[in-house]
């Protein structure tokens, strides 16, 4: 290929180049757009959004929608809230359709709340069109014990003055659960609350408990209400289960208390026996010293077993037993 070809390409690219660079830096075609919108953003302005690293389109459409509504915005003030890390886009569609609603709702609240991490247009239609929330099932037991299971309804509307620090829809769920339960607990009786379940939405509704959240509550309307357990009944049977155990536990007690006394008593009257016994076999050995020592004949001891006998054949015949002869001598053949 001859050098003049390739110098010619050469400068071909580089033209295309130079031009792709320039209509990037340089929106020239976003510039007129926002120039036929009747939006007049001058070349340097978008020249420097590119330098400072910000979209213009990022900046011009949300612009160009805002100036068709009948808003005023400045985009000093659109770029500085895509600097910060903001959504402009959402943020001018929730200004327009404040403007709609006749909701009042500066730039700079609206862009708070963005900043904030909250969906500003959501809270906006929030604001236009109530939501329903619905708490998960809430058990509470009434004064004779029987337990009421409730599902309710909560109505509520955002609160655009206290969506930067407000408390969110976990909270209205949480509070409005304590106020069911608290409501049902203070019922003399579950048929009470079955009769009229607007008593308890009533309550609940009195006590404010929006406050410091994000929302205000338009109304709470029980949407169900089932029966549940006969607690009370249950925790009867459940403390007579537990004194019954703790009378059995004290019987035994008493039952092994008097098993130990017999037992002592039982190796006490083996003890007595058993000096008894000693004290027995030292019997003949007495007798052995005293007719050694001539303090005992053998009629003395011919009376003293006379004596047992008569006194053994007494027993015998107290028992029902046949009377046996222990004289000394041998029975009669």
């Amino acid at each position: 290929m001859e050098p003049v070809a390739i110098i010619a390409i050469i400068v071909v690219v580089l033209t295309i180049a130079l031009l792709w660079v320039f209509f990037y830096i340089v929106p020239v075609g976003l510039w007129i757009t926002a120039l036929f919108s009747g939006v007049h953003v001058s070349i340097g302005t978008l020249i420097g959004m590119r330098l400072r690293k910000v979209s213009p389109p990022e900046i011009v459409r949300p612009l160009i929608s805002a100036t068709k509504a009948g808003l005023e915005l400045d985009v000093s003030q659109m770029e500085a809230h895509v600097l910060a890390g903001g959504n402009v886009s959402r943020v001018v569609t929730a200004l327009i359709s404040a403007d709609r609603a006749n909701i009042a709702l500066p730039w700079r609240q609206a862009a708070a709340i963005d900043l904030a991490g909250r969906n500003v247009l959501d809270a906006v239609q929030v604001s236009v069109n109530p939501r329903v929330i619905e708490t998960p099932r809430v058990s509470a037991v009434a004064k004779d014990g029987i337990q009421l299971v409730a599902i309710a309804k909560v109505t509520v509307r955002a609160n655009i003055a206290r969506l930067v620090g407000g408390a969110g829809e976990e909270t209205i769920l949480a509070r409005v659960g304590e106020g069911t339960v608290s409501a049902i607990g203070s019922a003399t009786n579950h048929k009470q609350v079955l009769e009229n379940p607007d008593q308890i939405s009533k309550l609940v509704l009195s006590r404010g408990l929006d406050a410091g959240t994000a929302f205000e509550i338009l109304s709470i309307d029980i949407a169900d209400v089932d029966v549940g357990r006969n607690i009370g009944a249950e925790l009867q049977s459940d403390q007579a289960e537990a004194d019954k155990r703790i009378a059995q536990a004290k019987a035994e007690e008493r039952r092994a208390m008097a098993v130990a006394e017999e037992q002592e008593m039982r190796a006490r009257t083996q003890e007595m026996r058993a000096k008894v016994v000693e004290a027995e076999a030292q019997i003949p050995l007495a007798m052995a010293e005293a007719f050694r020592s001539g303090n005992m004949g053998i009629m003395d001891y011919y009376r003293m077993r006379n004596v047992q006998a008569d006194t053994q054949m007494r027993e015998s015949f107290s028992q029902g037993d046949e009377p046996r002869q222990e004289t000394g001598q041998p029975p009669a053949s």
